[in-house]
């Protein structure tokens, strides 16, 4: 018997026990699984073409077939792309055909690792999909575009699973405690709230990653003397072997530990601004904060006096995106040490705050007349922009005249790295006008 049609056999991994065996019991996946969306609606109504699902391992691609086959009553058959080949792919398809024929029961082939498939072997499926003799679902990690022939692709619907939130993790941790029949709901378990916190955090989005570490803690555990299994912090980064960082159980080390990194980059210590970040990743931190950080740093701290330490932590912010961790780590890396060996300037941050303050305290100015709008026909009319003068028709491209009505001073360029150039360059222009 297939392993899918014994998920409450002890002897299987919990993960695999704890599969959904229906969308109501599946977490996460809202974007293509939530109420009246496609693939939603096509599988209630078994109305399913093939599908290529695609994302990072533990998502649930493996689980969502399964559920596929339950809803649609469907013969369920599973195989991996690195250990299959031609031969069994045509016999496979060859059983597929007479089962339609036989009894109109519909098969699924769901086909793991589909990408490790070369071109012959994935155009051998073509025809009979063509022909509905049998459903695919493929699963991968890479981008199926990238990997797979289009004749699959365009007989297939393609969805992007993502990572599963904490709040998703937490969901599926609770359930299988829960559970006195597939999961531990028939154990005297305490579990510590840190704990589970602890493992939805460092799972990355892996809810099979998250329920083997509960596995492996849970049996691992040694009972007290009424029976009961302690499932608190210690155990739980133990089971997943990852040492439980204090970083955000009250939220206040969350914060304590971002301003220590902050202000080691603005006070030029390149070494505590990365014991910092490596504290934040380790613990789980999304990368996209740590980014946001170092470019508000970046702009307060480093300003005009290295206008390349923005454009460096901007870098790092999309790369950090576009490759994902672990990579990640090291162009957040690079720009954290170069933000906090930059020359220092608050002077735009300084500037800003002053203009604010003028904003909100003082009575608005009006644009000055010459300096209105002249786009539109009546504007001539009204004589908008008379008396403007433009600065590229002056010596040096700039001329002086009044910008606001009422005059304001806001920046203050220091002596410090290339804002000493923008001081001298604005002494020498006012000056010589």
């Amino acid at each position: 018997m297939d392993l899918f049609g014994r998920i409450e056999d002890k002897d299987l991994p919990l993960a695999i026990r704890m599969r959904p065996r229906n969308l109501d019991e599946f977490v996460g996946q809202r974007h293509i699984l939530g109420k009246n969306k496609l693939l939603r609606k096509a599988i209630e109504k078994d109305t399913l073409v093939s599908l290529i699902l695609y994302g990072p391992p533990g998502v649930g691609k493996t689980s969502l077939a399964w559920c596929i086959s339950n809803i649609t009553e469907s013969e369920f058959v599973r195989i991996n792309a690195v250990s299959s080949n031609v031969e069994e792919l045509r016999k496979i398809i060859w059983q597929a055909k007479n089962r339609k024929k036989m009894t109109a029961k519909k098969t699924i082939l769901f086909i793991d690792e589909i990408h490790r498939f070369n071109k012959a072997q994935q155009e051998v499926l073509a025809p009979d999909l063509e022909e509905r003799n049998f459903i695919l679902i493929g699963a991968t990690i890479h981008n199926p575009f990238f990997y797979l022939v289009s004749t699959l692709l365009s007989r297939s619907l393609v969805f992007e699973l993502k990572p599963l939130t904490q709040t998703e993790i937490l969901r599926v941790l609770s359930s299988a405690l829960s559970d006195k029949i597939r999961g531990f709901g028939a154990l005297r378990i305490k579990t510590e709230e840190p704990a589970l916190k602890f493992l939805a955090k460092v799972c990355e989005g892996d809810a099979r990653r998250a329920l083997n570490a509960l596995e492996i803690g849970v049996k691992g555990t040694l009972k007290s003397k009424d029976s009961l299994i302690n499932f608190n912090l210690k155990v739980a980064s133990e089971s997943i072997q990852k040492k439980a960082i204090l970083y955000d159980r009250d939220e206040d080390s969350h914060y304590d530990t971002a301003s220590a990194f902050i202000k080691s980059m603005r006070g030029s210590d390149p070494d505590a601004a990365l014991y910092w970040m490596a504290k934040m990743l380790y613990a789980g931190e999304n990368p996209r904060f740590i980014a946001r950080r170092i470019c508000i740093c970046a702009a307060e701290d480093v300003g005009n006096a290295d206008p390349l330490a923005l454009v460096l932590a901007n870098a790092a912010l999309q790369i950090s995106e576009f490759v994902g961790l672990p990579e990640a780590r090291i162009p957040l890396a690079q720009a954290a040490i170069y933000v906090a060996c930059a020359p220092k300037s608050n002077a735009t941050y300084l500037a800003i705050d002053k203009a604010y303050q003028d904003i909100e305290k003082q009575k608005t100015q009006e644009v000055p007349n010459h300096l209105k709008d002249t786009s539109y026909p009546g504007a001539k009319i009204l004589r908008h922009g008379e008396g403007y003068k433009y600065a590229h028709n002056y010596e040096g491209h700039f001329v002086k005249q009044k910008y606001t009505l009422k005059k304001v001073k806001y920046y203050e360029p220091t002596d410090i790295g290339y804002e000493a150039k923008i001081k001298q360059r604005l002494e020498r222009l006012y000056k010589k006008s």
